[in-house]
């Protein structure tokens, strides 16, 4: 059974260069991913990730810029790095098109070319839809600016896929802050922060109408949907009662949203996924580097979790095919 990870993560040193020439504040994860280990393994798309993949038993890499992306450039720099990225990420799966395919980066700073962007890296090199962190600076996503760059997915038929980044400097301070450096930094990001922050972003897409506007539109969360999965009865319920939408947040769960589990490998997780989504808008990933271990958990995983045989297809490879069909016909 074919296994697809579409949450893989890579970090060109041109990016490296375009965060620290960028004007403050900067996100502090991002010196997470300049070294190391982890810094070697993000720059790499060769052989030495092939390697990797192998060991897990990954047939395939969705390739994405790491967060905080290009969100917090300003939007010059941002339209520049964003087609050296995305010619990046197309050169590497023209090299190894049985391995690798790509989301594309999007220049969020730059509204006007933010579109015309996706627009390129999808019809002519191939790339299968976009990934955003969240915010760009204090925009979210659901800003009237950022539409355009909505609409076009919808039009292309490619999903967004929407990863966390550090909450900004005022949030940090107010809520994750007085601990310790380095438990202030852990909490405000990967251990809690990011979470609520990528959830966040779907359910003000929701609220602001966007799924109504725009019902063709997907949208992927990692990390078992980002928090807010786990929460949607209470949110569904004040949102309805606070707004007129057309829908409900549950049928736009079922709807506009795609889950994955970012190399969480919970049972209880995805069951609770499951539950609210359906089989269908499930999608596996490893969150390569961050989450690679040696053994072959991805497909240990993938074996022994409790889906039917058509649900650990869809799991494994099948639903991420049905999403990126139309991707697939407007590539090169």
């Amino acid at each position: 059974m074919r296994l697809i990870a579409i949450e893989e993560h890579v970090l060109p040193h041109s990016v490296r260069e375009a965060w620290a020439a960028a004007p403050p504040p900067h996100d502090p994860v991002s010196a997470i991913a300049d070294g190391g280990e982890t810094g070697e393994r993000l720059a790499d798309l060769g052989e030495g990730r092939l390697a990797l993949m192998d060991e897990q038993s990954v047939d395939v890499q969705v390739l994405s810029l790491t967060t905080p992306g290009l969100h917090n450039l300003e939007p010059d720099p941002a339209v520049e790095a964003a087609r050296r990225v995305n010619d990046l990420i197309a050169d590497a799966c023209a090299r190894h098109p049985s391995r690798f395919q790509g989301f594309a980066a999007v220049p969020t700073a730059a509204p006007d070319a933010a579109p015309r962007e996706l627009e390129r890296a999808v019809r002519e090199l191939g790339l299968q839809g976009a990934l955003l962190c969240g915010r760009t600076r204090e925009r979210h996503l659901d800003h009237p600016a950022l539409r355009p760059m909505l609409a076009k997915a919808a039009e292309l038929g490619v999903p967004l896929f929407i990863h966390p980044q550090t909450p900004s400097p005022a949030v940090r301070e107010a809520n994750y802050s007085g601990i310790s450096d380095r438990a202030d930094l852990a909490l405000a990001a990967f251990g809690l922060g990011w979470h609520y922050e990528a959830g966040l972003e779907w359910v003000r897409l929701a609220a602001a109408g966007v799924f109504d506007e725009l019902p063709e539109l997907q949208i992927i969360l990692g990390h078992w949907g980002e928090v807010m999965l786990f929460y949607l009865e209470r949110t569904a319920a004040v949102l309805g009662r606070a707004l007129e939408l057309d829908r409900s947040l549950h049928d736009y769960a079922r709807s506009n949203l795609y889950v994955t589990g970012s190399g969480m490998w919970s049972q209880p997780y995805l069951q609770r996924c499951l539950d609210i989504v359906g089989p269908d808008r499930l999608l596996f990933s490893t969150d390569y580097p961050y989450q690679y271990r040696p053994g072959g958990e991805p497909r240990r995983f993938l074996d022994a979790v409790e889906l039917d045989d058509a649900g650990r297809r869809g799991l494994a490879f099948a639903n991420w095919e049905r999403l990126t069909a139309a991707a697939s016909g407007q590539g090169r």
